[in-house]
């Protein structure tokens, strides 16, 4: 079938499709830049076909053995923005706009991406597909309420717009596919999917584009906070990995629970959170959101391998005991 011969090819872009998203949307800005009002609408597309694998059993299931969750919530949702929070302080004292930025690309949901990084590690898909989807349920109330605690005052904040551009991106649509999944017993998954997985992966190199257009006036110069700003992204994304690969390392037993650990509480739904900062807040803010696509699909294609060395050293040290 063509369109999942494209889906694979597209599938081995994928740790290139949103930093060249970036630079195109940063080069063709003038072009772009009247566009942007479509980034929700296709981000709510990619969220929906993002859902169509999940359904009710694999929410109870994960609920049966809860603990993964809770560790991965605990991750995404306490761990990391607090830890962005003390960095962004540290590098940035007194720039309230770049702290909200580093903030926001750590306290938004795990990105629906990183299923597809644990299926081709083998990792524990269902537990993946319950994280992404209680995650995501809990945003619109979880993100402006972190950020009103971590930011305070320091940035006006429209609390209720954002949870209604979280509701209508993430929520509704992963409620109505997990729902048209369940009443077609999987066939919609498995008709529809193949079809719209391309599509999908088209509109987040869209949406990257239109987001690193709105930026664009910042990558005119290339100066010396542009570039700390790049770095302090990059060090506080794989960090993010890092830590939540020990969490799972220390406080879970299976290999696949690991990869699922890792991936979902490393990989954050980036594209959401510049939808968000491109909508509420200045454009200072959204920098280190978008800087964030230029790293994020790279650094999990290491991360990956990096996962596979350290299952065979552990299978070796098994064998030789």
């Amino acid at each position: 079938m063509m369109l999942e011969k494209i889906n694979k090819k597209l599938t081995k872009m994928m740790p290139f499709i949103t930093p060249t998203g970036v630079i195109l949307g940063i080069l063709l800005s003038a072009y772009l830049q009247d566009f942007t009002f479509l980034v929700p609408w296709l981000f709510a597309f990619m969220t929906f076909e993002g859902s169509l694998s999940l359904n009710f059993r694999s929410v109870k299931n994960a609920l049966l053995h809860p603990f993964p969750v809770f560790l991965t919530l605990g991750l995404l949702q306490i761990v990391m923005p607090l830890y962005a929070w003390g960095i962004g302080h540290l590098v940035f004292n007194g720039d309230s706009y770049t702290i909200t930025g580093l903030i926001l690309g750590m306290v938004i949901p795990t990105g629906i991406t990183s299923f597809i990084w644990v299926s081709i590690h083998k990792g524990n898909t269902a537990l993946t597909l319950a994280i992404i989807l209680i995650d995501s349920l809990l945003s619109p109330f979880i993100v402006p309420y972190s950020l009103s605690i971590l930011v305070g005052q320091k940035v006006e904040l429209d609390a209720l717009g954002m949870m209604s551009g979280l509701f209508y991106m993430i929520v509704l649509p992963s409620i109505a596919a997990m729902v048209l999944n369940q009443l077609t017993k999987g066939k919609v998954s498995t008709s529809w999917k193949p079809r719209l997985m391309p599509i999908s992966k088209v509109f987040l190199g869209c949406v990257v584009a239109l987001n690193g257009a709105v930026i664009a006036p910042y990558f005119k110069e290339i100066t010396f906070k542009l570039l700390l700003i790049a770095l302090t992204v990059l060090f506080i994304s794989i960090c993010g990995f890092f830590m939540s690969f020990l969490a799972a390392r220390l406080l879970t037993k299976d290999n696949e629970s690991i990869v699922t650990v890792t991936y979902t509480a490393g990989m954050r739904n980036i594209s959401a959170g510049a939808v968000l900062a491109v909508s509420f807040f200045p454009p200072a803010v959204v920098l280190p959101v978008v800087v964030g696509m230029l790293f994020q699909q790279i650094i999990s294609s290491f991360v990956g391998t990096f996962l596979e060395k350290h299952f065979q050293r552990h299978e070796v040290e098994i064998r030789s005991a």
